[in-house]
């Protein structure tokens, strides 16, 4: 029950324990087109270019931000958490100027804020921001942002890591050009992939570019051979982890986008009420919080690392530290894909009670 990964689903598990396939064997290849499609209906988009890249979410951060910046690019980036600051350094590392709009961690980018940096910022070609910031717990609102973006003709590039499957993503209808995630948290898959997408726009950006893409391993044209109709080899693909995400997204699909969500955000009440009578307090204001993460402030009388060690040991219940300035104040505790359940909340809140 941290912050990620989340528990594995059983159909997960059986689907990493099959006999491996080639990795361009017609039934693999037709693997890669299901999860393809699947992905599209979660991420809610018609991309054609959307896909797995092979790597954690933070390769899916450095595929999104290195196919569409350059050396010298001006790129806008929203900080208010750990994850708004490693895309910002990832930023920087692909050569851009980076331009920052920072808040306060456990509180949301203003649309305010954003509006002035644009308009300072006439030339930028991207906006990164984080939605599901898992440093804080915050849930960062997408739309006023992005009508913005949207006005600015800017590049929109969005993370969403922990939010996809456990809350409404919307890629075409906030008109993101570049949308990533994670496999490990709600959608119950181990670490390992990150699903992405990329608009046709951000792609004829990227075929535009001026010099070669950084990354040899995450250049979206050379990895387009691949997953499109061509099936040009790149790299040997992740079969078994592959398999697995085929399975994850099965199971969320299976379940309803929409009976998903109802699931993580009543589980978060309930979890939310277990814990605000216990004494801990939430870092996020109400009304701006993750269902799938609760980053919470310790109530008096209950030491970070040895509480932590006891629900480890004792429980087997594992929740994580705070991050940053909330190191050794806060927990992190997840409730996301197959471990938001009301059992496991019952679970937790009968552990504390217990330290």
């Amino acid at each position: 029950m941290g912050p990620g990964p989340s528990n594995a689903a059983p159909e997960v598990l059986e689907a990493l324990g099959r006999p491996l396939l080639g990795h361009l064997d017609p039934l693999f290849l037709k693997i890669l087109d299901e999860i393809a499609e699947k992905l599209r209906i979660i991420f809610r988009t018609n991309n054609r270019m959307t896909f797995a890249v092979s790597g954690t979410g933070s390769a899916g951060m450095e595929a999104a931000l290195v196919n569409v910046l350059e050396p010298g690019d001006e790129a806008i980036v929203a900080v208010n958490g750990v994850f708004g600051g490693r895309m910002r350094d990832v930023a920087g590392r692909a050569g851009a100027k980076v331009v920052s709009v920072e808040s306060e961690w456990g509180r949301i980018i203003e649309p305010d804020d954003v509006a002035r940096a644009l308009d300072e910022h006439p030339d930028a070609k991207a906006f990164a921001l984080v939605h599901a910031e898992t440093s804080t717990g915050v849930a960062q609102p997408i739309d006023a942002i992005a009508q913005l973006v949207k006005a600015h003709g800017v590049l929109f590039v969005l993370d969403t890591v922990t939010s996809l499957g456990g809350m409404p993503v919307d890629v075409d209808g906030w008109g993101v050009d570049v949308c990533y995630s994670g496999t490990q948290k709600c959608l119950s898959v181990p670490p390992g992939l990150a699903p992405i997408t990329f608009s046709e726009r951000a792609l004829d950006v990227v075929r535009s570019r001026r010099t070669p893409v950084q990354s040899w391993y995450l250049d979206v044209g050379l990895l387009e051979g691949y997953w499109g109709s061509d099936r040009v080899y790149h790299h040997t693909a992740p079969i078994s982890m592959l398999t697995a995400l085929h399975a994850g997204l099965g199971v969320v699909l299976d379940e309803g986008l929409e009976k998903s969500f109802a699931r993580h955000a009543a589980n978060a009440a309930l979890l939310a009420e277990g814990l605000v009578t216990r004494g801990f307090s939430y870092v996020a204001p109400e009304g701006f919080r993750l269902p799938m993460l609760h980053c919470v402030r310790l109530p008096d009388g209950v030491e970070d690392a040895s509480a932590r060690a006891s629900l480890l040991n004792d429980r087997g219940i594992e929740v994580g530290s705070g991050l940053g300035p909330f190191k050794g104040t806060c927990w992190r505790i997840g409730l996301m894909g197959h471990t938001s359940r009301q059992e496991n909340v019952a679970r937790l809140l009968e552990a504390i009670d217990a330290l």
